[in-house]
């Protein structure tokens, strides 16, 4: 089923504002087909495609099969699809509603299963598909004794994509995206939970991680190291988002504070002197805890504060901004490790809360340059 050839670079459509499926058809009409025609025009082009869970109800079998046309008529195809924001994602506060429903709904398993359904449809013959979701949930909302509820449900639609590859011959891979404050934060902790799913060899075929070099920069991961760890685990990736954090290597986070608004969540992770990680939820909580009043609050205003980074998805091929620097080199280190048919696509959604001096241009031409500099950096040649 795998074939081992290196895809192009693409990006997710997450990035354009949306939620029905007659909104997701027109921004790839507009957006994802000039995207196409500047980086790949010779040759077909993925589309790492965000399907809302009103659009994934609103396409019955008619629409599928007519939208697979659409798709080879211009010269794209879908191997990977965004399961991971369920309801609105853009123009209104997001913030942890993103993580809802989560892996404890039957809504999110009913959800994540339509999509498998219609990738079956849209998939190449021969590829792998794979659909990122939520790591289980968010801490904060997350009842620990529900655990195993999630993870029923996770089993759950593992046997849904095992019966949906018996029935189709498309293997799709359930690709569960770590994420700061959510019960899968780091590299380590996925290898724990996929090993105590417990699952059988046939449904851990359908078992992946979706990487999101962003969230892992922010843990301060090693890229090699995290790499190793989930090969030496037999941890599949599905697909990796490729995208880049802010890095303030100062104790001074008030210099960050212009980034702090209200539509998503920018979770903070502070690196202190002796190696310990502080985490907080969103950038407005730390910097209410390193502010002016709270000079006495432990810990994030602690003197022996080496460095931040904050979850705020940037252009990846910005190294630095006015006032501190991004995690572009991790991505630097990790992109020419990776295997040539890993999928990997951008994925700076929050390009219309960034800063106005970084919203380079248009779109599209935002677009177009970070998966050029993608490209490069895979290569090598950055």
């Amino acid at each position: 089923m795998n074939d081992k050839r290196r895809l192009p670079v693409t990006y997710c459509t997450n990035i354009h504002p949306g939620e029905s499926w007659a909104a997701t058809l027109l921004s790839l009409e507009t957006h994802t087909v000039a995207v196409k025609d500047a980086v790949c025009p010779a040759s077909p082009f993925p589309v790492g495609l965000r399907v809302s869970g009103q659009a994934s109800r609103e396409i019955d079998h008619r629409e599928a099969g007519r939208f697979k046309e659409w798709l080879d008529s211009n010269g794209l195809f879908v191997v990977t699809m965004n399961g991971f924001p369920y309801g609105t994602f853009h123009d209104s506060p997001v913030k942890a509603q993103v993580y809802q429903p989560d892996w404890r709904s039957p809504v999110r398993l009913e959800y994540t299963l339509r999509l498998a359904e219609l990738l079956s449809r849209w998939l190449p013959e021969g590829m792998d598909g794979s659909i990122s979701t939520v790591p289980v949930g968010f801490k904060a909302d997350f009842d620990p004794s529900q655990t195993e509820l999630a993870r029923q449900n996770l089993i759950r639609a593992l046997q849904g994509l095992d019966a949906l590859a018996q029935r189709t011959g498309k293997r799709i891979r359930l690709s569960l995206e770590p994420e700061p404050g959510c019960l899968l934060e780091t590299t380590p902790e996925l290898v724990v939970f996929f090993a105590n799913l417990k699952v059988s060899d046939t449904l851990r075929e359908h078992l992946a991680v979706c990487y999101d070099c962003c969230h892992q920069a922010l843990q301060f991961e090693d890229p090699g190291q995290s790499l190793r760890l989930l090969e030496d685990n037999s941890i599949c990736i599905g697909h990796v988002q490729v995208s880049s954090a802010l890095h303030l290597p100062c104790p001074d986070l008030s210099r960050l504070s212009r980034f702090d608004e209200p539509v998503y969540l920018h979770q903070c992770v502070a690196r202190h002197g002796n190696g310990s990680l502080e985490r907080f939820d969103d950038l407005g909580l730390a910097l209410g805890a390193t502010g002016g009043a709270h000079k006495d609050t432990p810990g994030a205003c602690a003197e022996d504060t080496e460095c931040w980074r904050v979850h705020f998805h940037l252009p990846v091929f910005l190294p630095e901004l006015p006032e501190c620097l991004t995690t572009q080199e991790f991505l630097k280190q990790f992109l020419p490790m990776l295997p040539a048919d890993v999928p990997l696509e951008v994925e700076t959604y929050t390009f219309a809360v960034l800063p106005r001096e970084l919203q380079t241009a248009t779109v599209v031409e935002s677009i177009v340059r970070e998966i050029e500099w993608v490209d490069s950096c895979r290569r090598g040649l950055v």
